[in-house]
């Protein structure tokens, strides 16, 4: 008989009663979305620390050989972009500063951290839509974007509001969508050079004054025919040792697999997620366990029949795992869905990145796959050991 003319037991089994299927169903799909979850979370916090990475228009990055992630506030000598623009190959050389400010909330009037990044206008520092629409109106004095993903503890996020910031006077003229990250604290606000001068030349004597002298992050462009690693190479060579020089993003020597290798390495956030997910997995297992057992127990005699009928231990071990494999895949849609829903909703309340990527979703399912495969080879024991006279005795 083929294999599509056969009668789909596996299937028939779990359908039979809808109430304990859809019950069953949810089971896996709850195990599904604690994985996605605690993931989910996870892969977040790594997201968003380089979100701003990832959006720099540049090939190379020069930062304080000190400043080891986007926390430590480490400028160096700006003369150090002038050398590296005298190498040939090297197209353009842009400063970017930061630092973090207490922002007052319009409506609260409370205060909170936030992150402001400046640069000079002409250069095309960050080409985001939001900045590029809103030039003009940042030439002008004491003005700001403001991040519409930014948290909602500073308040609106919206052009128009005036308020205050480093206890100075400043007014929104626009806004651009980013997000937050640790070193964002509740949101980022983006000036203009000359503005960020305003702010943090006299920050008092507590605070470090800040000038064009120096800069906290070099963004480099290259020429199009210029191989990128040789460029690093180059510029490692030849600039004093005081900086460091990267390629933006990607595996090995860059500032993004730097900011990441941080976080993995010195919180204790991977292992705190890795270990909920480990124990989502478990969860699942006995769940899945329970339902597939469930079954077992209530077509025991029917198994039986089968075995009396001459069918051997491993069509039924198949039919079980079959089971099995049709709630790893029923189960996942739902726990997919909610957890997409979530993910959303997460990203909108607390700006933070939540990637639902291929390589994630594929993951996930093995995982699924995995536990409800491991969970139908324990209940099919039962099956292999049932006896067809103890059955009908």
């Amino acid at each position: 008989m083929t294999w599509w003319k056969r009668t789909p037991l596996a299937l028939l089994n779990l359908t039979h009663d809808r109430r304990k299927f859809a019950t069953s169903l949810a089971g896996v799909g709850f195990a599904v979305l604690l994985m996605f979850l605690f993931t989910g979370f996870q892969n977040a916090l790594y997201d968003s620390q380089v979100q701003l990475i990832n959006r720099l228009n540049a090939d190379i990055i020069i930062i304080n050989r000190l400043k080891n992630n986007m926390f430590v506030p480490e400028p160096f000598a700006r003369r150090r972009l002038y050398q590296a623009k005298a190498l040939a190959g090297v197209q353009a050389a842009y400063p970017m500063y930061m630092s973090d400010v207490r922002w007052k909330n319009p409506l609260t009037r409370q205060t909170r951290p936030v992150r402001v990044l400046a640069f000079n206008l002409a250069d095309p520092v960050l080409p985001l839509s939001g900045i590029s629409t809103h030039l003009e109106a940042l030439k002008m004095p004491n003005t700001a974007l403001i991040d519409t993903r930014a948290r909602a503890e500073i308040g609106p996020r919206e052009p128009g509001i005036q308020t205050e910031l480093a206890e100075r006077d400043i007014r929104i003229v626009g806004t651009f969508e980013l997000g937050t990250d640790f070193a964002a604290g509740n949101g980022n606000l983006i000036m203009s050079d000359q503005n960020f001068l305003r702010y943090f030349a006299n920050r008092g004597p507590e605070e470090d004054e800040r000038s064009f002298a120096t800069v906290d992050i070099g963004l480099v462009k290259v020429a199009p025919d210029v191989n990128v690693d040789e460029m690093v190479q180059q510029l490692s060579d030849f600039l004093p040792k005081d900086v460091k020089v990267m390629r933006r993003s990607g595996p090995g020597n860059s500032f993004e697999a730097q900011e990441r290798d941080y976080w993995r390495e010195s919180t204790n956030i991977a292992f705190v997620f890795s270990l909920l997910t480990i124990m989502s997995f478990f969860v699942g297992i006995i769940l899945v366990y329970q339902i597939l057992y469930t079954d077992v127990a209530d077509h025991w005699s029917e198994y039986a029949t089968l075995k009396a009928m001459g069918y051997s231990n491993r069509f039924l071990f198949n039919v079980v795992i079959q089971e099995a494999l049709i709630l790893s895949v029923l189960g996942f849609i739902p726990g997919i869905l909610i957890s997409r829903l979530l993910y959303t909703g997460a990203s909108n309340a607390i700006g933070l990145v939540f990637l639902m990527t291929p390589a994630r979703i594929a993951n996930i399912y093995l995982a699924t796959f995995a536990m409800c495969l491991i969970s139908g080879t324990i209940a099919v024991r039962k099956v292999q050991s049932t006896d067809p006279a103890e059955v009908f005795g």
